[in-house]
């Protein structure tokens, strides 16, 4: 007796096909939640720097492609223990700097050293073993008083007195000198030490007790003078045709009896090797950027931060970073350090950064930068974009991979803009590493004591970091610049800039040389 096929109509299916759905959504579901939380530990307990192991450089056996140049620059990030890691010879001892003075001490040779062991006469110097250390003289505090020369006439009376007058100071009638004054700011915004840290070393050194709020009024006044001279290091920096932008959170106390602190922003533009200049703003909206930028026309390289959109001249260039580029595929070759897609994506770009690297070493000119570039960048672009757009296809919505392909793809014409401009650089390394000393600082000081004083606190950190960019002494250009700064019209200011002076006072011309660690990958 033959039994007859039962018949599945259209909706039994799709009860079927329900369940099996939901239970793929919820498949993929658990998955991107894994990566989360494994993406969430990686960054709590993971390695810091953004390197391609051995075994993830193993994945590329079957890709012939791969350039030696790659492979050196991912062997320099290896572990130690690697057998077929070259020896590094030892560069030898260390030279002292020839500009710091030089003190002598002679130690005389020991009283039975003095008389010949043979004939008993006393022996004669005839030269030294010299050996170099490098030495320190604490900071010596002392009272600097100070005589005004008073003369007069004594046939002519009626002329009075007159006193020989006074140099100008940075703080009028101020009890420190202005060498403390400069210290205090250097101390907190170089060596990163707050003002009550400050304080207490004073009491505990020296029993002298100067409070916080003196302290931090001193600070405040070095800002609000150097706050117009910002303004012309601003006019400086748009006259260029290249500015890299970033921007970092920082607190500020606002007393608005919210029980806490509101969070600014410090947004910073620079040029490389050159000038940067940090701006305060309340929020991270448009209008800072759009404001400091004006009708700028030249280079613009930021990060993806759709704030830096539509700002700026009609003739200005927008660049993308490829290191933000670069950190959301490594991000997805941390969650799975042995991603056939993902890792094959940052090893190209790692060869994309080695070309210009090479450029470095062999001191290559913007115009010979511009032709290897040509040269060798373009098929690797190339096959960046093939292996991204294969990865868009096969990656899960919402997964690391996806949001790294995305971010690439949406970003691409602002990423290969270095090609059709020579002096733009890959990365925008240099603006981040100048929000080093911020967030080091931010660690110390915790936060702005008044939105009112967050400008001065940011031409102050312009001030630093330039003179850190250009290694010119911070200490020395504060001093010489400070005094009687007030009493300067506006029009001297473009004339006392940190890059106008120390074009004036340097005895040579000379470039400003990028160094290697500042324009390779951040490493996080």
């Amino acid at each position: 007796m033959s039994v007859a096929p039962i018949s599945s109509s259209p909706a039994d299916l799709e009860l079927i096909a329900r369940p099996k759905s939901q239970l793929q959504y919820a498949e993929l579901r658990i998955r991107v939640l894994e990566e989360r939380l494994r993406l969430m530990r990686i960054e709590k307990y993971g390695a810091g720097g953004e390197k391609l192991s051995q075994a993830q450089m193993q994945l590329f056996e079957l890709e012939p492609v791969i350039s030696e140049m790659t492979e050196q620059a991912e062997s320099e990030h290896a572990p130690a223990h690697r057998s077929t890691k070259k020896s590094v010879k030892h560069p030898g001892r260390q030279e002292l700097p020839a500009n710091l003075p030089r003190v002598e001490r002679i130690l005389p040779c020991a009283l039975d050293q003095r008389v010949c062991k043979r004939c008993g006469r006393e022996t004669v110097v005839i030269g030294y073993e010299e050996s170099s250390q490098l030495d320190v003289e604490p900071a010596k505090y002392f009272v600097l008083v100070t005589k005004r020369e008073k003369r007069a006439c004594r046939s002519c009376e009626e002329l009075g007195v007159v006193s020989a007058p006074l140099p100008p100071r940075i703080i009028e009638k101020c009890l420190a000198s202005d060498r403390i004054i400069i210290d205090t700011v250097v101390s907190k915004y170089c060596n990163h030490t707050p003002l009550h840290r400050q304080s207490v070393i004073l009491e505990r050194d020296l029993g002298l007790e100067i409070s916080r709020a003196t302290l931090d009024g001193w600070v405040l006044k070095v800002g609000e003078l150097l706050i117009p001279m910002v303004a012309a290091m601003r006019r400086e920096l748009i006259s260029g045709s290249y500015i890299q932008a970033d921007e970092t959170p920082v607190d500020v106390q606002t007393r608005e009896g919210r029980g806490k602190n509101r969070q600014a922003y410090l947004w910073q533009y620079s040029r490389p090797g050159g000038t940067a200049v940090f701006d305060f703003r309340l929020g991270r909206g448009r209008e800072g950027p759009k404001w400091f930028l004006g009708q700028f026309e030249g280079i613009l390289q930021t990060d993806g931060y759709a704030a830096y959109d539509q700002i700026g001249g009609p003739k200005m260039v927008h660049a993308a970073c490829w290191s933000h580029a670069r950190r959301q595929f490594f991000e997805a070759v941390q969650l799975n350090p042995r991603d056939p897609v993902a890792t094959p994506i940052v090893a190209r770009m790692d060869e994309l950064f080695a070309v210009d690297a090479d450029a470095r070493c062999k001191v290559l000119t913007t115009a010979g930068r511009h032709f290897r570039r040509q040269e060798t960048a373009k098929p690797l672009l190339d096959d960046i974009r093939s292996k991204i757009d294969a990865a868009q296809s096969v990656a899960l919505p919402s997964s690391a991979l996806s949001k790294a392909c995305q971010y690439a793809l949406g970003l691409w014409k602002k990423l290969i803009r270095f090609m059709e401009y020579p002096e733009l650089e890959l990365s925008t390394n240099l603006a981040e590493n100048s929000m080093r000393p911020v967030a080091l600082g931010r660690k110390n000081w915790l936060h702005i004591g008044s939105p009112q004083s967050g400008p001065k606190v940011a031409a102050i950190l312009s001030v630093v970091e330039s003179c850190r960019r250009l290694k010119l002494p911070v200490r020395d250009y504060l001093a010489a610049v400070l005094p009687g700064l007030a009493d300067l019209p506006i029009r001297c200011l473009p004339n006392l800039t940190p890059a106008a002076w120390l074009a004036r006072h340097s005895d040579t011309k000379s470039t400003v040389v990028l160094a290697w660690r500042d324009l390779q990958p951040r490493r996080f």
